[in-house]
């Protein structure tokens, strides 16, 4: 299956090296980055969502071979939803 979003695969020529591999290597407690509002936003990831839910004040529809993750602002602790590839994992 196609997905719209991704039209290349994480190995293709010029694919965003954010985190194609995200999906293996996140985890609760990790450091990462996302952008928000044209800025970049610091955080900590605190739930690797794999089913389809109710959190941070959206429905998330997640499954397990397209995990999301709740992640949580350093600066202002507000919660986001986010798929792996919009997020950098830290150090």
């Amino acid at each position: 299956m196609t997905d719209p979003d991704r039209p290349f695969p994480p190995s293709a020529p010029g694919y965003p090296a954010v985190m194609a591999d995200a999906k293996k290597s996140l985890k609760k407690g990790d450091d990462v980055t996302w952008k928000s509002h044209g800025q970049n936003v610091h955080g900590e990831v605190e739930q690797k969502i794999t089913k389809r839910t109710e959190t941070a004040g959206r429905t998330v529809d997640a499954s397990p071979d397209e995990p999301q993750y709740k992640v949580k602002s350093d600066k202002t602790g507000r919660e986001a939803v986010h798929k792996p590839e919009a997020l950098k994992k830290n150090g």
